[in-house]
């Protein structure tokens, strides 16, 4: 007997030993995680390349309205004869309405066109359409399309990190409550070991009987195995977990072995009220997004509508002879050296241009559907939400207080058992009970933690 009361001391012994030399757990928190998504998940870098793609849309957009310069030459001669020659550089600003033209020509030969002014000359002159294009035309519409849809990238950019967080912050509880359920399951073997060394010890002494130990190591075994599948569970949800997990070189790493994750934590509450959860989700990015979309199908039907005008361009330049054609500007010249034209064009029935502005204003119609539809579902997707938070927050209330009870009725029993009132049976039977609420317990504060961050999400503003 003296050698199995020495034989288990050892056992304990070496136990300890190992657990000391285990290394120290280093506490991997929710929000250094959330940071490293931010700074360096491949989807948050897409995202952010979804802006830049939108800015680099406005600055393809300015394009069409950078000044131009252009120069044409040619020379002819033929048989001993020179045909012609001329040398005609332009310098062309596009302005919101029309363009500016100004240039010099140099032209020259003996079969030279008569429209064509010979020698030296200069013009400068404007090109301003008076129906058709006054208003709106392409280039004004490509661009102000192209600022909309910078501020609607922002927002899609938004919708894409909302969405990752979420999965983000789910998978990192998933984590937290796995790895809570181990530590529950360790702390109750630790429990079932001293039972069970102390009720060997006590049969040892002729104190208890030996169906007493053939159970309390039946339980021991229990606890080991649901240990085991408590372990392999959280190790799993560490190895989902590391899908999220990216260095700065853009390399997926894995968690350590002695990270951990914090403890599950329950807030008392959310900070904002119903309503105004609901009055916010009316905001959220989404919404944004079909307000944009609106904002650039309302740029469409102007130009569209400006398609149905005849299109009447007048031009008009001043003429000089010379480089210089701003040189000795007087009632003569304006009289005299000048040089205007109408240009007038519509199509008889319209017809594509009617459809056209037609399609759009159908297009707007049912944007603005699914903008009342979505709106709906959102104030839907929210209510129901916040109807699973509160009823989730008082469950935990609930089981808080049913565990409080559950230990003093285990304690209880202990006592009781102690004393030779009771049975190791009961309590087990009392524990077992204790544990099945914890894991409850478990699965609600998870559910908790899903839906607070559902709430956020759909809202727009999980940060």
């Amino acid at each position: 007997m003296k050698l199995t009361m020495i034989i288990t001391l050892m056992m304990i012994f070496v136990v300890n030993l190992c657990s000391a030399q285990e290394p120290k757990a280093e506490i991997f928190t929710a929000d250094d995680f959330i940071r490293q998504i931010k700074k360096y998940h491949p989807v948050a870098k897409q995202a952010d390349i979804l802006v830049d793609r939108a800015d680099a849309d406005v600055l393809t957009a300015r394009g069409s309205f950078d000044p131009s310069l252009q120069f044409e030459a040619g020379r002819k001669t033929f048989d001993r004869k020179n045909y012609y020659y001329y040398n005609n550089p332009e310098f062309n600003i596009p302005m919101p309405v029309g363009n500016l033209k100004a240039g010099v020509e140099n032209n020259g030969g003996d079969f030279l066109s008569p429209e064509i002014t010979k020698g030296q000359s200069s013009y400068a002159g404007v090109e301003i359409p008076i129906a058709k294009g006054l208003l709106m035309d392409k280039r004004r519409a490509a661009l102000r399309q192209a600022k909309i849809f910078t501020k609607q990238s922002a927002q899609e950019r938004q919708i894409i990190l909302n969405n990752l967080l979420l999965e983000s912050y789910s998978a990192y509880w998933q984590w937290a409550a796995a790895y809570r359920r181990y530590e529950i399951y360790s702390r109750f073997i630790d429990i079932a070991k001293k039972r069970l060394n102390m009720l060997r010890l006590a049969f040892i002494h002729g104190d208890r009987a030996l169906m007493d130990t053939t159970e309390a190591y039946a339980q021991f075994q229990n606890y080991q195995l649901m240990q085991s599948e408590a372990f392999l569970k959280w190790k799993n949800a560490g190895v989902e977990l590391s899908n999220y997990l990216w260095q700065e070189n853009e390399k997926n790493y894995f968690l350590q072995d002695n990270q951990v994750p914090e403890s599950l934590q329950i807030s008392t509450g959310m900070h904002e009220n119903d309503s105004l959860m609901v009055e916010l989700a009316l905001q959220n990015p989404i919404i944004k997004i079909y307000d944009y979309k609106l904002s650039s199908l309302e740029v469409d039907r102007k130009l569209k509508l400006q398609n149905i005008l005849p299109y009447i361009s007048v031009k008009a330049n001043l003429l000089n002879k010379g480089y210089d054609v701003l040189k000795n500007i007087n009632a003569y010249q304006f009289e005299n050296n000048n040089k205007w034209g109408v240009e007038f064009k519509i199509p008889l029935f319209l017809r594509e241009a009617r459809g056209d502005y037609k399609k759009t204003q159908l297009k707007i119609k049912e944007t603005n559907l699914e903008l009342q539809y979505k709106r709906l579902q959102i104030v839907n997707k929210i209510k129901s939400y916040l109807n699973e938070y509160h009823a989730t927050t008082q469950q935990l209330e609930i089981t808080q207080s049913m565990y409080n009870n559950y230990q003093v009725l285990l304690r209880n029993e202990e006592l009781k058992f102690e004393q030779g009132e009771s049975s190791l049976f009961l309590v087990n039977s009392r524990e077992s009970k204790l544990i099945e609420l914890l894991d409850k317990q478990i699965d609600l504060m998870l559910k908790y933690y899903k839906v607070k961050y559902a709430i956020y999400c759909t809202v727009g503003i999980l940060q």
